[in-house]
């Protein structure tokens, strides 16, 4: 299946800096993980937008389709992403 961008490393979100869209590759987790993830709209090929996020310890917030959030940084650790070109 080809998500329409090239393939690049993947790299968990909680790496991610600010300001940087990314389309998900992975998510790395058991199934209550996964689902909770894909209730809240991130799963595999969607493309996720970092507002903002704190160097060591804090949550990443991130912009899903029209919804906003943040995530912890261990849920973000889980999250494989890949930077959009």
């Amino acid at each position: 299946m080809s998500l329409g961008h090239e393939r690049m490393k993947k790299i968990p979100l909680s790496q991610i800096k600010e300001a940087q869209k990314v389309f998900v590759s992975d998510i790395d987790g058991g199934s209550i993980f996964v689902n909770r993830m894909m209730s809240l709209g991130i799963y595999q090929g969607r493309e996720i937008a970092v507002l903002s996020r704190l160097a060591l310890r804090g949550p990443t917030v991130v912009k899903v389709g029209r919804s906003t959030f943040a995530l912890g940084r261990s849920m973000a650790a889980k999250i494989l992403v890949e930077i959009k070109s």
